[in-house]
This record gives C-alpha cells, sequence and structure tokens, in this order.
C-alpha cells in the first residue's frame, strides 16, 4: 500500500471510480465557480480560473460541467464561499495542510475537527503545520510522455527549480511566478502532463515505519479527502513504496 505519494494521486485522478468520480468534479466544479466568480470566466484573462482548468483536464471533467460553472459564476448565481486552511498534526507526527472552501464556517470547522480527532489527530497552532510547507508550481509527466533527458533539459532551459526522474516518471518543480512560463513550454513540445499545478510541497519528510502506520495516516487522508468542502490535502508523510 504506498499512499498517497503523488504517484497515488495521478492513479487516483485516472482510476476513480463513476461515485467518486462524481465528487471530484463536483469539487472541481466549486473550485470552477469561486474562480470565475472572482476574476471573471475568461481563462486568458483569470490566472486562477486556468490553474483550476489545468485540473479539470488532469481529471478528464467534461467541458459541459466546466461551462455550467462558469455560467453559475458569471450569471450571479453563486453561494459566497469562503477560503480556509487547516494546520493539522496526525498520527506518527505526520503535518497536514487543509485547504477549504465553505459557505458554512462553523459547520465545517466542526465537521473538521471531529475527523480529525476521532483518527488520532490534532488542530495545529497557526504556522506550526504551514512552515514545515513550500508553495512552489509541481508537473508529473510519465515515462511514456517524453524522454528523460530531453524532458530535463527542456524544463531546466524554461525557468524550473528542479527536476528528478523515478521509475513511474518525472517530477518537475518550478517557483509558483514561473509555473505557467514552464508549463507552456512543456506542452509547446507536445508532451502531456499528468499532473500540473501550484501545491505544498513538504519540506522534510516523515517516513512511515510500518503498515500500521500507513493504515492510520491514509484514513485521516482518506476521510477528510471525503468531506464535500475539502479543496485539497497535503502531507509530509512518506510512504513506501
Amino acid at each position: 500500500m504506498a499512499g498517497h505519494s503523488k504517484w497515488a494521486k495521478v492513479k487516483h485522478f485516472k482510476g476513480a471510480l463513476d461515485a467518486k468520480r462524481g465528487k471530484i468534479f463536483s469539487k472541481l466544479a466549486r473550485e470552477v465557480t469561486i474562480a470565475a466568480k472572482q476574476g471573471g470566466g475568461d481563462a486568458d484573462m483569470n490566472p486562477r480560473l486556468r490553474m483550476v482548468l489545468l485540473k479539470c483536464r488532469a481529471a478528464n471533467m467534461p467541458k459541459d460541467n466546466i461551462d455550467r460553472a462558469i455560467k453559475r459564476a458569471t450569471g450571479g448565481d453563486a453561494a459566497n464561499y469562503e477560503e480556509l486552511t487547516y494546520e493539522i498534526f496526525g498520527p506518527h507526527g505526520v503535518a497536514i495542510l487543509l485547504e477549504v472552501t465553505t459557505d458554512n464556517r462553523n459547520r465545517t470547522s466542526a465537521e473538521i475537527r471531529s475527523i480529525v480527532t476521532k483518527n488520532g489527530g490534532s488542530i495545529a497552532t497557526q504556522g506550526a503545520g504551514s512552515r514545515l510547507f513550500h508553495r512552489q508550481g509541481q508537473m508529473i509527466i510519465s515515462r511514456e510522455a517524453a524522454h528523460e533527458d530531453q524532458l530535463m533539459e527542456l524544463a531546466l532551459e524554461a525557468g524550473a527549480e528542479d527536476f528528478k526522474a523515478e521509475p513511474q516518471g518525472c517530477e518537475i518543480v518550478t517557483d509558483p511566478a514561473q509555473f505557467e512560463a514552464v508549463h507552456k513550454q512543456i506542452e509547446a513540445k507536445g508532451i502531456r502532463c499528468e499532473v500540473a499545478e501550484v501545491t505544498e510541497l513538504p519540506i522534510t519528510t516523515v517516513p512511515l515505519p510500518d503498515a500500521e502506520a500507513v493504515a492510520s495516516v491514509n484514513r485521516l487522508i482518506e476521510t477528510l479527502e471525503e468531506h464535500d468542502d475539502v479543496k485539497e490535502v497535503y502531507s509530509n508523510a512518506e510512504f513506501p513504496e
């Protein structure tokens, strides 16, 4: 059980069952609506919307769903959502950053706190968890999509900060401000990214020692991911391959 590695995230999008895919689409539609409401429905003029649309594409979200979400925002029918971040310490000292969007802060806060407590975690003080992460651009590319050496040369020339080759594929890391420029140059060569986003990457990771530890951390992460208001779950857990 490899857990919630970056490669597991790719499989999560691609292999989701219909019921889970519906929930993924629902959450992405909310993100599209919020982005369009804040910056308008034209992705060329709205950087945040462009980012969300990359996530929609990675999840193979139908265009009709996206168009409806944008129309809802620009037509003034969208609810007013608040964006919150929770810093959590889970089992075995794993740090978790949780991004949520909610139209009822009190309800969401109570529900998140209950999930965390029941699964062996605790809500951390502000800054205790976030200091363990670094906001960066990340692109994940399968082995079949590009030749490793050519991809590394292309990425570094485009302005990437780091390039990592692993058995499953390649990871490109950028400064958030350079993410779009690097991504455009990668895709201009016909190379499709499995995941392309600005995300929170751990500065250091916490190795999980055994199957029991993996199961307890996975249980908390998966329960949080299932919550309707949760947008993203980031952790510094290091899962065994």
